[in-house]
């Protein structure tokens, strides 16, 4: 499995930019596409971004909206997320995960999950 630290995260004020990231160690890095999921108070996890295995792909979630960016560095077994315009409701803890597309469900974390701690973003307004 590959283990992760997210890291970068803060508070902002709404219209402002972070930039998380993400180390990955264990298994081979550029094995998986890696993608950022988050988490707000009371909601479910959801798909927010998704970088294919050289970062010549990436996807995102519908209220991304063009305000994110997500891309890695395979040298360094990092992933990162730019978020810019961000808004209150960007408000969650941000994860990072293997991620793959399922024709049922949609992106999701491949399973088993094997989460990191995350790393909170707040976005005041």
């Amino acid at each position: 499995q590959v283990q992760l630290v997210e890291s970068g995260g803060g508070s902002v004020q709404a219209g402002g930019s972070l930039r998380p990231s993400c180390l990955a160690s264990g298994r081979t890095f550029s094995d998986y596409t890696m993608g950022w999921f988050r988490q707000a108070p009371g909601k479910e996890r959801e798909f927010v971004a998704a970088v294919s295995l050289i970062g010549t792909s990436t996807y995102y979630a519908d209220f991304v909206k063009g305000r994110f960016a997500i891309s890695r560095d395979n040298a360094k077994n990092t992933v990162y997320l730019q978020m810019n315009s961000l808004e209150p409701e960007d408000t969650a803890v941000y994860y990072c995960a293997p991620t793959v597309l399922r024709m049922t469900t949609g992106w999701g974390p491949v399973e088993p999950a094997n989460w990191g701690q995350g790393t909170q973003v707040t976005v005041s307004s």
